[in-house]
Parts: structure tokens; C-alpha cells; sequence
């Protein structure tokens, strides 16, 4: 390790403390969404940048109509920009999500609590991605303290946001359309033990199936919306196993998917229902073209319903999440990040590089032509670290180790290596 990176790694552990009540702290402040109440943990959030000493640290609150019409209560964003030397440089952007998912039943700690137990600390969103969001500060941070920063030359950008569980549209989309971000490549939330260089889209459509009401008695005189809505359910499920035959070339993804994940109808027992809806999460493959996978899913619909006498039915389309990648695993960006792995790690092997088969926020940096990769604290697993589940945690050690990768990765972008 040369010098440089050795004291930009004391300097994290020398402040690991500080970095464990910074996490903290954002755990101990409720973000759920739903119900979607995340402008006071921006607000905690900016105060904290701002009291690290960082340079330029905005709040940035959208707009009340957008928010509500995204089913959200309040929202705001919050950007710092790190400049280094001239600031003429590369420009990297750092975006983490810190909205999370509504904490449910069987916890063993207060999932506010951000308790630390045999190493880890536990709390809802500590994985998903609020460690992101304390590595991402601390690792700016030691390269703002470290003797070398006047060598560095270039921008780093902390977005951090809170709109992730809705889509992420008035978050980094926001900001980037905007033209807040001025970065060139992005590193976005994700694990320390491998780097994410791809990941499915998504469709969620919501399908109402309309027919008319009867007495139970004369069924006859009705149209079951019910009934109907079962012919579209067995059409979608016998869809669903041709989808299997399809495979992705990217390794950590395997075949497309279908989900029916809600259902609601009917008025009565002794009624024949009138209306009926479900929602459909229809996952893409980075090879799968969205419009011909929506134009497939309509007419798979539309067909099954049509024997039937008067059924109507409305196929709505509520999300539309782009694939991304696969970025190319040779990007300055991925070979920097995996060789500063290997030296924190001190792994014998190279650094995994996989897609994942969620959708997350990079697709938004990837869609404006950023290099992207998702790389941040975490185990091997969603499911180790109980991402949206009861007992969510993240290892301190991983905490450490993420943080000092990031640092380092940003020193040799910054021009620390040539």
C-alpha cells in the first residue's frame, strides 16, 4: 500500500467511531416509504454534512404536487459537491438511498434503535442503504483530511436521496435532469463483496377487469369480473414458464420473471362481482426489449378475455424501470474499485463483478451515459444482511472495509495514480 492510501486508511480507523454514530444517527431517524415522510431525515442528514465541514451541502426539497402525486408527504434531496485541487479533474458522483422499506413484524432490537450486537448493528434501511450513505461521506471525508488532497484534482458529489422505494424519479432522476449532478461515472449503494455492473428492468401493470354485478342467486344475469379475472391469472402463469426458457449472458442473472403480487374484488359473498384488479410485477433481462415485452403482455391479456361476453378490461402500466448495463467489467471505474478491494481486503482472488436481478437507482446514471457500478457495505447477500426483512444488519467490519475501498478508489480517479 503506498502512503498515500496507508494514511487515508489510519485516517478511517482512527475515526471509526464517528462513523458508527453518524450511521447511527440515521438509523435512530424514521424514513419509511410508505408512508413516505422523508424530508426531516434529509434535514438531520444536511445538518450533519454541514457539520463535518463539507464545502457546499445543499437541501434541496421538490415540490409539494410532485411529491404527494408520487404518493409520498414530504421529500427533499441532499447534494454536497467536494471540489479538489482546480477542480478540473474527473467529477464522480456518490448516490445512496436513505428512504426504507416499513419495518413489519419480528424484530428481536427496535428497529430504530441501531443497537450493535456481536459486531453488527442492527436497525431498518442500516443495509438498504443508510451504511451507503456513511461510507460514501467518510470516505470524501479522509480524502479532504489527508495531507495528499491538494495533489488530487477533481469534484465528488455526495446525492444522497430518499425516493428509492418509489422509484427514485424525484431523486437521482430528478437531480440529474435538473442538471445537479455534474459527474462523469457513478458509484452507486451496494455490497463490499462484489461489484455490480448490471441489473433487471421492471413493468408493474395493474389490470382492472369490469363486468356487471348480479344476485348470487341468478348468476346468470351477471358477468363475473371474478371469473374472468382467473382466465387472465392462468394465462399469466402459463406465460410465466416460457419465460424460463429465456437466459441472460450476465452472470447473476438468470431468466425474466412474473409476480401477481396483489388481487382485490367483489362487493359480497352473495354478490357476483363486478370489478376485480390485480398488480403484476413483470421483470426484464437486460437483453429483453421493454415495448415488445409490454405490446407480449397486453395481447397475452386481452386474449384471454376475449370468449368472454361482457368483461372490459384496463391493463394501466404504474412503473417502468430501465435495465442497466452490463458496464463493461474493463472501465476504469470497475478495475480501479477492484484492485483497491483486493489491497483492503487482502483477497486472493479479483473482486466479483455480477448483475443482481432487482432494479435499483443506478439505472438512472446509467441512462445518461455515467459508467456506473453498485458497490457499497454489505455481505455476499441481500438475505444475509435481511434487507427488507425483520433483524436488518450490516457488520461493522464490513462498514470499515467499504469505506476504505471507496476512499481509495476516489484517489486514484482524483488523479492520486496516473
Amino acid at each position: 500500500m503506498n502512503p498515500d492510501k496507508k494514511e487515508i486508511v489510519d485516517w478511517i480507523d482512527e475515526h471509526q467511531q464517528e462513523l458508527i454514530h453518524f450511521l447511527r444517527t440515521l438509523v435512530q431517524t424514521p424514513s419509511d416509504n410508505p408512508v413516505g415522510d422523508c424530508y426531516p431525515i434529509a434535514s438531520v442528514l444536511h445538518e450533519q454534512l454541514e457539520g463535518l465541514g463539507f464545502d457546499e451541502v445543499s437541501l434541496l426539497k421538490v415540490n409539494e404536487e410532485e411529491v404527494k402525486k408520487a404518493g409520498m408527504i414530504s421529500l427533499a434531496n441532499v447534494l454536497s459537491r467536494q471540489v479538489f485541487g482546480s477542480g478540473e479533474g474527473p467529477g464522480i458522483v456518490l448516490n445512496a438511498h436513505g428512504d426504507v422499506v416499513p419495518p413489519g413484524l419480528g424484530w428481536s432490537v427496535d428497529p430504530y434503535g441501531g443497537e450493535i450486537v456481536d459486531g453488527k448493528m442492527y436497525g431498518r434501511g442500516v443495509a438498504v442503504s443508510k451504511s451507503d450513505i456513511a461510507a460514501y461521506t467518510y470516505a470524501v471525508l479522509a480524502l479532504k483530511q489527508a495531507k495528499i488532497h491538494q495533489s488530487l484534482q477533481g469534484k465528488v458529489e455526495l446525492a444522497f436521496t430518499f425516493d428509492e422505494e418509489t422509484g427514485g424519479e424525484l431523486g437521482p432522476k430528478w437531480l440529474l435532469d435538473q442538471g445537479l449532478v455534474q459527474a462523469e461515472q457513478a458509484i452507486v449503494a451496494g455490497f463490499s463483496y462484489s461489484a455490480v455492473n448490471a441489473h433487471n428492468g421492471c413493468l408493474h401493470f395493474e389490470i382492472t377487469t369490469t363486468g356487471k354485478s348480479a344476485h348470487a342467486a341468478l348468476p346468470h344475469t351477471g358477468c363475473d369480473a371474478m371469473e374472468a379475472t382467473s382466465k387472465i391469472l392462468n394465462a399469466l402463469y402459463e406465460h410465466r414458464e416460457t419465460l424460463r426458457e429465456k437466459k441472460s449472458s450476465v452472470p447473476g442473472i438468470d431468466t425474466p420473471t412474473l409476480v401477481v403480487g396483489l388481487i382485490s374484488g367483489g362487493i359480497n359473498t352473495n354478490v357476483v362481482p363486478d370489478e376485480c384488479k390485480i398488480r403484476v410485477d413483470r421483470r426484464l433481462i437486460p437483453e429483453e426489449n421493454e415495448e415488445q415485452a409490454e405490446r407480449e403482455f397486453r395481447v397475452l391479456v386481452q386474449q384471454a378475455i376475449a370468449p368472454l361476453e361482457g368483461i372490459h378490461v384496463e391493463i394501466r402500466k404504474i412503473l417502468h424501470a430501465k435495465s442497466f448495463g452490463p458496464v463493461p467489467e474493463d472501465s476504469p471505474l470497475i478495475a480501479s474499485l477492484s484492485e483497491n478491494w483486493k489491497l483492503v481486503m487482502k483477497a486472493d482472488g479479483d473482486l466479483p463483478i455480477n448483475g443482481v436481478p432487482l432494479y435499483t437507482d443506478a439505472r438512472h446514471f446509467y441512462e445518461k451515459g455515467l459508467p456506473t457500478v453498485m458497490f457499497g457495505v454489505g455481505p455476499k447477500t441481500l438475505e444475509e444482511a435481511n434487507g427488507h426483512r425483520a433483524d436488518e444488519n450490516i457488520s461493522l467490519q464490513d462498514l470499515q472495509h467499504a469505506t476504505k475501498v471507496i476512499a481509495c478508489t476516489l484517489y486514484d480517479l482524483l488523479g492520486g495514480r496516473t
